[in-house]
């Protein structure tokens, strides 16, 4: 029914930051390969936003990995501690969501989780069903079995604590629930990213405190946004979701820093190990060219979401747009319906909702970054025709096009 143990092991160390402890894992596989039980793997996600972006695929693809070995995975979908919010990383409390909001998320998390999940040896479940039902006394008995002291040691609380930033009570409650999902499903490994060390851990100590078997903890690394230099994260506008179209998550991954191309190949396309040392090898010897690697790495995540025509397709545009210099199949069109004669550009690019105001389109112009009929000799103070049928197309950025017209009929009233 399942691989040999030290098959098992190898590819759950694979890209994996810590194990803990290994050695309870181990042995956890050795029961479950010898009595044929499938071990159950947990993973929770809050919906506290309604999409998913390729960090988060990092760690959706190692609980992938134990369904592909003959275990169970099991996905909690945070329906309820999402009204919390989870308050790793942040240095003031979260605005609290309702129930029918995370609901709503968590259905889509779930529509986009299943994109890397396997259909089988999947259980979901929503920790609504067993932390809504706790009466008082029962939350009072679950926080008797954790300290102040212990949740303090948390960073993220000491350094609030510290600073005299407000914690609130429930934010201290986050971890408590979370570890109750560990308790009401029988985890016997839960993942998460680094970040999520602390919640894991606290999960082990609750599941003891119920005269359970600890769960084992694996941690999967942090992906960096396509900036480089934060966590990839949709607040920050450098994420590259996994509902993203197969144009959006190309460029997006070509424009990333040369030093994150091994973690992206590793971490956002999966490539395989041999794979990976081969191109941090040809990186370091300039046998590989850090934009072919970015092409690679782009069609592979592209085909991972999309398939390989998609992926072929969105690099061959990519072609024609950056490399020589041509405009894309489809172009979106912004049509005014006006009599006036002449309009200020910068009007025109706000208008046409290409900038989100003035002085950005000012600076736009200035930088070079607008043309409008291929023509870079632009002044933002400039007036252009806008008579009846006149049509420009404007490029925007790098990526950008729009074609503008202005039609208007004489016997409008």
């Amino acid at each position: 029914m399942f691989p040999p143990i030290n098959e098992q092991m190898d590819l759950i160390r694979s890209g994996a930051v810590e194990i803990i402890p290994e050695d309870d894992l181990l042995r956890k596989i050795e029961n479950s390969t010898k009595t044929g039980k499938p071990l159950r793997a947990k993973l929770g996600c809050d919906p506290s936003r309604p999409d998913l972006h390729i960090g988060h695929a990092v760690v959706l693809n190692k609980l992938r990995q134990f369904q592909d070995l003959g275990h169970i995975s099991v996905l909690i979908v945070g329906d309820f501690t999402a009204m919390i919010g989870d308050p790793t990383g942040k240095s003031k409390t979260r605005p609290q969501l309702t129930l029918d909001e995370t609901r709503i998320n968590g259905q889509t998390y779930l529509d986009q989780a299943t994109r890397i999940l396997s259909e089988q040896r999947l259980e979901v479940r929503y920790n609504s069903e067993w932390l809504g039902k706790m009466n008082f006394n029962e939350v009072i008995e679950l926080a008797a079995k954790y300290t102040v002291a212990q949740i303090l040691e948390r960073d993220d609380f000491s350094k609030r604590y510290k600073s005299g930033i407000p914690i609130s009570i429930h934010e201290l409650m986050y971890p408590l629930a979370q570890a109750m999902d560990s308790v009401a499903i029988n985890s016997d490994i839960e993942l998460g990213g680094t970040d999520q060390k602390f919640n894991l851990l606290v999960g082990r100590e609750i599941q003891r405190a119920h005269g359970a078997e600890p769960q084992c903890i694996l941690t999967m690394p942090i992906l960096e946004g396509t900036d480089g230099i934060e966590k990839m994260s949709k607040s920050l506008g450098n994420y590259i979701s996994i509902t993203d179209s197969p144009r959006e998550i190309f460029g997006k991954t070509m424009s990333i820093p040369d030093n994150l191309i091994i973690r992206y190949f590793r971490y956002g396309a999966f490539a395989l190990e041999d794979e990976i040392k081969a191109l941090a090898l040809g990186l370091a010897d300039g046998t590989i060219h850090p934009r072919n690697a970015k092409v690679d790495t782009a069609m592979r995540i592209v085909s991972r979401y999309h398939g390989e025509e998609a992926a072929k397709a969105a690099f061959e545009e990519f072609e024609r747009i950056f490399v020589k210099k041509d405009k894309p199949d489809v172009i979106e069109t912004f049509t005014f319906n006006t009599m006036q004669d002449k309009i200020n550009i910068m009007d025109l690019l706000v208008q046409s909702r290409l900038a989100s105001s003035k002085k950005e389109a000012k600076r736009k112009i200035e930088e070079g970054a607008v043309k409008i009929d291929d023509n870079l000799k632009i002044d933002a103070f400039e007036m252009i025709d806008l008579p009846n049928g006149a049509n420009y197309l404007i490029k925007y950025g790098k990526k950008t096009f729009l074609e503008v017209k202005n039609s208007w009929n004489v016997f409008d009233e």
